[in-house]
């Protein structure tokens, strides 16, 4: 099939691939028009599948190349039936080239089964039985084959054109591109030849003869004479002797004195005239520095420093005979082509040894001058540091430098990025880290910073930047009753009452506080014929309470409370296995109990599995079962308080 019309097209859309758009891609473009010229034959109402240009391209190309395959089909089937496709040559161009590549292959596939016919018997039989499928060659083994720039398809006989351009296989050189052709390629330059020039089909720059073609602008009083990329325009008429002619065709007359070397002999001057001169003996003629004496009869010299111009500009002047000499001054010298004193430029002359830094110069001298940062010296040709320091540019602290200083700043201030002169405050509660600087709050001052903590029941460390809790049941400073127990917390306290239920007895006396690690227990007194008493399972109800912070940064499950028994960890037939639980108090799930051995005893171990934000106040109602043979015999009852604060500190 024929391709060449979309080489080029490919190559484009190679370099543009990353802007067409994501939904439509140009293999879906070209199998869209494929389809197309298939179904319809013809490619003159395409649908619009895209607005991307490359797209269009692609579909109508791909369309054109499924009609010239058709085209290419029947050339081929016509060429081996009757021997020509003059039938199929319908006017059309594209039709006519096609249907004579597709005849000429077809002819030299019939060219290769009338070879292998001359073959031996058996590779003959075998050509001949391939003869019927073998589109181009027959290999003489019962195998077909293709001609150079074309490929066998998946069907073993038919042959399908190599693209070239699309495998890269192609040899163009610089400034020319590739443009498939069926069996083969060639290459087309791609920047056009320039004005005057036309590209042959043999790929060559060919002058264009303008004349020859009528496309020249010359007036009819003037002819056009070809030139390599341009023309000329000459005029029809010819001048004279002693005349030119210009661009319009008039004649100018030639000034043969000023065109020519000494036209006239020695002795004499050369007077132009129209269309010649003529040649006149010459009068007196004084040179440089001497004129006629009053007789106009011999030259004398002329004394220049006697002349009111002052020749030597108010310098020193001597005469000399047809001349003058001039004595300059300092800072000037003697120039002897214009014959004045002209200023010397002592700064390029000497270079780095007149001046320290910087060397300006003046009419007949010169000057010196420092950068910023320097005086100059009471020689006038060093330069001095000054300090910058005694004027106070900076707002804190200044530091003289050589030829400079700097301004630097005190502890909780920073140097200014627009002028490196003022200094700022640090914002210290700002910074990235300003989160971490204080426990609670922080508060920027001038140069430094302080830190707060909340109103009740917490007060700054020592270090200025922590908050630590108030003990209010140490320090006195509650308001629980004497039958209320004190319970401090993280930010404040709780006033406790445990009461201990219907047939249980406090085991211990109350107290007015109550540490972390206490526990208020309750155990059973049952009355001798109370019968619903002494069966119930419970045996004792505890109470504890813990405080806690909220976690910061929460990431595991932390441990919180441990509930030991005093039965030893014991895998044997009739001893009691302990069981724990949560029964009340875990509606959001923020803990959970697991049950581990250690140092050879059964712990309950509660963990917080969840983030929990305070303030909370939780009771978390625990069971320690003793199972024997899957029923529980007894039980113990451990109600925890949790208090959970506000802040993580």
């Amino acid at each position: 099939m024929d391709l060449h019309c979309i080489a080029f097209l490919m190559r484009v859309a190679c370099v543009s691939c990353h802007t067409v758009a994501a939904q439509m891609s140009l293999e879906d473009c070209c199998t869209n028009g494929q389809g197309h010229g298939v179904d319809k034959q013809e490619c003159a109402s395409l649908p619009l599948i895209s607005e991307s240009t490359n797209c269009r391209i692609a579909q109508e190309q791909c369309c054109m190349a499924a009609l010239e395959d058709t085209s290419c089909t029947q050339g081929i089937n016509m060429a081996k039936d009757e021997g020509d496709c003059k039938s199929l040559l319908s006017g059309s161009s594209c039709e006519t080239k096609t249907a004579r590549v597709c005849e000429t292959l077809s002819t030299d596939t019939m060219f290769m089964f009338a070879t292998n016919d001359r073959s031996s018997s058996g590779v003959s039989e075998l050509c001949f039985l391939a003869a019927g499928k073998c589109s181009q060659r027959c290999l003489g083994n019962g195998t077909c084959g293709c001609l150079k720039g074309y490929k066998l398809k998946p069907d073993g006989h038919s042959c399908e054109d190599i693209n070239e351009c699309l495998l890269g296989s192609y040899n163009c050189r610089a400034g020319e591109r590739c443009i498939n052709t069926v069996g083969s390629y060639r290459c087309q330059r791609v920047v056009s030849c320039g004005t005057g020039y036309e590209l042959t089909e043999s790929n060559i720059c060919k002058d264009v003869d303008e004349c020859e073609t009528g496309t020249h602008n010359c007036g009819p009083e003037l002819e056009c004479q070809n030139t390599q990329g341009s023309f000329r325009c000459r005029p029809r008429v010819r001048c004279g002797s002693g005349f030119i002619q210009d661009a319009l065709g008039s004649c100018i007359d030639i000034n043969e004195c000023l065109s020519q070397t000494a036209p006239c002999p020695s002795g004499q001057l050369c007077i132009n005239t129209v269309g010649s001169y003529t040649c006149q003996r010459n009068t007196v003629n004084c040179g440089r520095g001497y004129h006629l004496n009053e007789d106009g009869t011999r030259c004398v010299d002329v004394d220049e420093c006697q002349g009111p111009d002052a020749a030597c500009g108010g310098h020193g002047c001597i005469n000399q005979l047809g001349s003058y000499r001039c004595e300059c001054r300092a800072g000037y010298a003697f120039n002897s082509i214009s014959r004045s004193c002209d200023d010397i430029n002592e700064c390029r002359h000497y270079p780095g040894r007149l001046c320290a830094h910087k060397c300006e110069n003046t009419v007949g001298s010169f000057q010196c001058s420092c950068t910023p940062g320097f005086k100059l010296a009471s020689d006038g040709r060093n330069c001095d540091d000054v300090n910058e320091c005694e004027s106070s540019p900076c707002s804190q602290e200044c530091a003289n430098v050589y030829g400079s200083y700097q301004c630097y700043c005190r502890r909780g201030y920073q140097l200014s990025d627009v002028d490196g002169v003022v200094c700022e405050d640090i914002d210290e509660c700002a910074l990235p880290t300003g989160g971490h600087i204080c426990s609670y709050r922080c508060h920027n001052t001038p140069g430094s910073f302080h830190c707060t903590c909340p109103e009740l029941g917490y007060s700054l460390a020592p270090n200025g930047r922590n908050c630590q809790d108030i003990d209010e049941c140490v320090t006195g400073t509650h308001s629980c009753s004497v039958t209320e127990s004190c319970f401090n917390i993280q930010g404040g306290f709780r006033c406790l009452s445990f009461e201990c239920p219907t047939n249980y007895r406090r085991s211990g006396e109350a107290r007015p506080r109550v540490e972390r690690s206490d526990i208020i227990r309750c155990v059973k007194s049952c009355q001798p014929n109370d019968i619903s008493c002494i069966l119930d399972p419970v045996h004792s109800v505890s109470h504890t309470v813990i405080s806690m912070a909220t976690f910061r940064d929460f990431s595991k499950p932390e441990e919180i409370v441990f509930l030991r028994t005093m039965q030893p960890a014991s895998f044997s037939m009739g001893v009691p296995d302990i069981v724990f639980d949560i029964l009340e108090g875990n509606e959001h799930n923020y803990f959970d109990i697991i049950k581990r051995y250690e140092h050879g005893m059964t712990v309950g171990v509660v963990r917080q599995v969840k983030p929990i934000i305070g303030p909370l106040h939780v009771v978390l109602k625990l069971a320690m079962n003793y199972v024997t043979s899957g029923v529980v015999s007894h039980r113990n009852i451990v109600n925890v308080h949790v208090f959970v604060s506000e802040f993580w500190f």
